[in-house]
């Protein structure tokens, strides 16, 4: 049934006050509430015949009565009213095993499909019972107070709610369990805890980091993802670098470079992401690409999997910002592989976002011919053909290959593998008024490529254009774009055909108003750098 009736949830009500209120008269309460419930619609309808089902109940104790209440709140399908929630204090607690297992999976399928509110559940005071359930004796119930808690732990405010109360303790002694179960459970609620700042303190404090370290050895692959995942997040934060690292003389890093090689996509994919927090140090960075990381790093980059790929290149990006690992990045060849991984990704935004910042990252005077025998600009000059306007990736690739043009070498490569296709689609990115960074990157690589007489001649046919977009360059009210209107006249009028175009009646005009306008400022810096003796006496 989809949701209580008026008569059941009256029934419903009666059945919380009887439990509550237990007396020795119970069993004759209890036995006129069967009795009156078998007339409710929302039991008819279900095929277990309200005779059949209840007859038993009238005959049984405690136990019976506490698991048909159960039963039938577990066919609710809807959010559940507070009120119906407050028997579980009674259940949770309850002298009987059986009542205890009951109740606490009762109440983890309720958290798990979302028929009660997790806050809730710690406000009219769930959360004392369940977690005085983690130190039971017996498993079952050890594994559904674990799983109660780790549903519970994904809303922010319960995670302080249940540090407070002493969870973290008795997670981490659960997270020892020989119990496959409730080890998986309390690692996952120690996973979730870890998603706030002052929670994640608050497990360091209590030693979680050397239990989490130690489980990234389980056989368990859910153990090791969950146990790498609350260390991703703890690494999130810097200050807790230095404590992780020093632990067993610096294991981690050995352990995560040993999940980078399993065969579980979702572990090896969060050893990366590990790895890229704790190499937010240069220091930290040195170390890793001492232990052999960048062949190993570069087989996940060959990997068939997009998501590993991914992880990896969030890795690499990391290291690719530290100038000093430019050569060994290079000298690994990683270079050729990025190039393959843009062409068979070009569809894909972040894969393309990374393989293009990485490649700007790593374009300097001295990896110029490296990147040129890469075929990487083959690669990135082929996803920008294939890239569309409403392309997110589109800007990264753009600034890419602006970025490759300062290089004399590259430049004349991307000149010799450009057509006019590659030159009208740089024009109408420049001319992108709704995205200024794009239109400003594009209008900087043509003005570096029109250094170049072979590529100015593709231009030529489209040199009103380029007169549009530079005056309105021109006109912006940004520096940086006046700059650039100014050094494409200059780039471009070295051809005699632009040279004629550019001496046009409507460009000399706002030509001539910078002018003015540099002149102004100009004698604006000099009185306020060099003021005069009458104006300095002002000033006093």
């Amino acid at each position: 049934m989809e949701t209580f009736c008026d008569s059941c949830r009256q029934h419903l009500k009666n059945l919380v006050e009887l439990i509550q209120r237990a007396s020795e008269n119970l069993w004759q309460k209890i036995k006129y509430f069967f009795e009156s419930m078998q007339c409710c619609c929302c039991l008819k309808r279900n095929k277990s015949a309200p005779y059949r089902l209840y007859k038993p109940v009238l005959q049984q104790h405690e136990k019976e009565a506490a698991q048909e209440f159960l039963q039938h709140i577990e066919e609710v399908k809807n959010e559940m009213p507070e009120k119906y929630l407050e028997p579980y204090c009674a259940l949770l607690q309850s002298n009987d095993l059986e009542v205890q297992r009951k109740a606490s999976l009762s109440l983890v399928n309720l958290l798990v499909e979302g028929n009660v509110n997790k806050e809730t559940v710690v406000q009219i005071g769930l959360l004392e019972p369940i977690l005085e359930l983690l130190g039971s004796g017996d498993a079952t119930v050890q594994c559904n107070s674990s799983a109660c808690v780790a549903t519970l732990a994904t809303s922010v405010s319960n995670r302080e709610a249940i540090a407070a109360e002493g969870g973290i303790r008795s997670l981490l002694g659960l997270a020892k369990s020989y119990d496959p179960r409730v080890q998986q459970n309390a690692v996952g609620a120690i996973l979730n805890l870890t998603r706030s700042e002052k929670t994640q303190l608050l497990l360091c404090n209590e030693g979680a980091l050397p239990v989490l370290i130690l489980h990234l050895q389980s056989p368990d692959s859910e153990v090791q993802y969950y146990s790498c995942s609350a260390l991703t997040n703890i690494a999130s934060n810097p200050r807790h670098h230095l404590h992780m690292l020093q632990i067993g003389d610096g294991i981690l890093l050995k352990m995560l470079l040993s999940l980078m090689s399993s065969s579980v996509v979702k572990v090896c994919c969060q050893a990366c992401y590990c790895l890229r927090n704790l190499s937010l140090n240069e220091d930290t960075q040195a170390d890793i690409v001492a232990i052999n990381f960048l062949p190993q790093l570069h087989e996940l980059l060959k990997s068939s999997s997009k998501s590993v790929n991914e992880a990896a290149l969030t890795v690499l990006s990391t290291f690719s910002e530290n100038h000093s690992n430019t050569d060994a990045i290079v000298s690994e060849d990683i270079l050729k592989t990025l190039g393959k991984l843009l062409l068979i990704h070009k569809t894909s935004p972040e894969i393309s976002n990374y393989v293009a910042t990485i490649i700007h990252k790593l374009a300097t005077s001295e990896t110029q011919q490296a990147i040129i025998d890469s075929q990487c600009v083959v690669a990135v000059l082929q996803a920008l053909s294939h890239l569309r306007i409403h392309d997110e990736s589109l800007l990264y690739v753009t600034i890419c290959i602006a970025e490759l043009t300062q290089h004399e070498t590259i430049r004349t490569r991307i000149i010799q593998e450009s057509d006019v296709n590659i030159a009208v689609y740089l024009l109408m990115l420049s001319s992108q008024s709704e995205n200024i960074d794009l239109s400003f990157h594009a209008a900087c690589t043509i003005s570096q490529l029109g250094l170049d007489e072979m590529f100015s001649l593709l231009l030529r046919p489209h040199a009103r254009e380029i007169v549009g977009y530079v005056l309105h360059f021109l006109k912006h009210q940004e520096i940086r774009f006046q700059h650039l209107g100014l050094l494409t006249i200059q780039n471009l009028r070295k051809d005699a055909h632009f040279a004629e175009v550019f001496s046009e009646r409507k460009l000399m005009v706002q030509l001539n108003r910078v002018c003015q306008q540099t002149a102004e400022t100009e004698q604006l810096l000099q009185a306020v750098l060099f003021p005069k003796e009458g104006d300095q006496k002002q000033m006093i």
